[in-house]
């Protein structure tokens, strides 16, 4: 007879893990099926260890401009083994603490590929998968192959690199970002495609450690879902630092050499050219990890590859939900766990749950200059018929940013000019990804342009660009 639970998860990374966490908290047998890593993608290969590759970078950097702070620094280098270390180590870290929080809150591990037999019922085989680094042992006492059944089963399996047909990572010289993260010699040059998050911080990384790098973007500007404003100063700041951008052009081919690569690249209009370098990353976005779980079979709708959900979470088959990448964008980790803890209290019964709201997610680049938002952009306000007012205040207005050393940087809000309402807020600048929850909470209170006027923000800090910002965009600036 197969184990009955009450929930089972497939999929132990951020949603996932969260989601057990929240089911066991409400007193539901719970079980969670993974095949390769403890803490899924974001704490092994994405969010965590790459902050601590950009935190290396970022103190490199400082390293390389001392003197701005009074400071002598004449000698100074890298270990690129120890760097590596430190952020594998770090995932390491990661990966064991969630296996503590899943004995700690006496959820069952299941260790294997899962695949639904019925809408409550799934089967685990051994994993086939090739794991690119194992994370430590398999947790102890975990559960292996076999069939279990469960009232209700999340999906939770996440996404992976999206692969161009012809340019097929071979993690030598074309490289995703599992090998961006570990490499064995630090390229010289790099060309990378795609300017999305991932691009953008590799692209930050390896420049501040050397490295020449070259971004080739399909559309016409990077950081396309960001503010054309804001992406327009990124572009402006990486140029500064030396990193070469080339939008409204694709990687057509990538001939490949035993010293490095040769990248054809295609502009919408003009000559192809060629670029040579090192090592090509591939960061051309990510698809989600649905097939091969039976979910077709079972009559769940997928929607160009994603599972399709409503704001609880909830498939087109009652007992079947999904949460995370696997279920379509925005694919960000702190968006996975509010689905997770949304989705698992609406399978309670509990009540009051409030369905996710996707325009209150917001979202980081860790590059430098960091990059936050969240909302509307100026111009989804306008398509949307929104008459609007917008605010502006430039870093070099702000004491603390001038004596950080950071006085580039800009916030801008959108506000709704009938009714107050804060329609987006769009930041770069140091430290912004932490400065962007303010504006987070303010909308989820539906808080309006003078809520925020007499809120009193404290001083010196980065947080006063965020209130000059909107008194900006009723002309009561005070710092400008």
């Amino acid at each position: 007879m197969a184990d009955q639970y009450d929930l089972i998860v497939v999929g132990a990374g951020p949603g996932g893990y969260i989601a057990a966490i929240r089911a066991a908290q409400l007193g539901m047998k719970t079980a969670i099926v993974e095949r390769e890593h403890m803490a899924g993608i974001c704490s092994n290969w994405g969010c965590i260890p790459t902050k601590a590759l950009l935190r290396t970078a970022e103190v490199y950097g400082h390293m390389s401009h001392a003197k701005d702070y009074g400071l002598t620094a004449d000698q100074f280098g890298f270990d690129l083994d120890a760097v590596v270390k430190r952020s594998r180590g770090i995932a390491n870290q990661m990966n064991n603490g969630v296996q503590f929080l899943m004995k700690k809150n006496k959820v069952d591990i299941i260790w294997g590929e899962a695949v639904l037999t019925s809408p409550t019922e799934i089967k685990v085989a051994p994993t086939k998968k090739k794991i690119v680094e194992p994370q430590g042992p398999i947790p102890k006492n975990a559960l292996g192959e076999g069939t279990y059944k469960a009232k209700n089963i999340i999906i939770a399996t996440g996404a992976r690199p999206r692969v161009l047909p012809g340019i097929e990572p071979d993690g030598e010289k074309i490289w995703t970002y599992f090998e961006a993260m570990k490499p064995a010699q630090f390229p010289k040059s790099l060309v990378i495609m795609g300017s999305g998050a991932i691009g953008m911080e590799f692209a930050s990384f390896y420049r501040s450690m050397g490295a020449e790098v070259t971004v080739v973007e399909l559309l016409p500007t990077i950081l396309p879902v960001e503010d054309a404003e804001i992406a327009a100063h990124v572009k402006k700041r990486f140029e500064k630092r030396g990193i070469k951008i080339i939008t409204d052009a694709k990687v057509t081919k990538v001939d490949k050499a035993k010293d490095g690569i040769v990248a054809h690249i295609e502009p919408k209009t003009g000559e192809t050219s060629q670029i040579a370098a090192d090592a090509l990353i591939s960061a051309v976005g990510v698809q989600c990890n649905s097939e091969n779980l039976g979910l077709e079979a079972l009559g769940v709708k997928i929607d160009r590859g994603a599972i399709a959900i409503d704001h609880y979470g909830r498939t087109n088959v009652p007992t079947i939900w999904a949460i995370g990448d696997v279920a379509g964008p925005p694919m960000l980790a702190h968006k996975a766990e509010h689905e997770a803890v949304i989705t698992v209290e609406t399978i309670a019964g509990l009540k009051g749950v409030h369905g996710l709201n996707k325009l209150q997610v917001p979202g980081c680049t860790y590059c430098e200059p960091q990059i936050a938002s969240v909302g509307l952009t100026e111009a989804k306000a306008k398509e949307a018929g929104r008459e609007i007012k917008v605010g502006r205040f430039p870093f070099i207005g702000n004491g603390k940013a001038i004596a950080l050393g950071e006085p580039e940087g800009l916030v801008k809000t959108i506000f709704d000019a009938k009714t107050g309402e804060l329609l987006g807020a769009h930041m770069v600048g140091a430290e912004v990804t932490e400065l962007i929850q303010g504006f987070v909470v303010a909308m989820g209170l539906e808080t309006t342009e003078e809520d925020l006027m007499h809120t009193i923000f404290p001083h010196p800090t980065l947080s006063e660009t965020m209130k000059e910002s909107v008194l900006d965009a009723y002309g009561r600036a005070l710092n400008m």
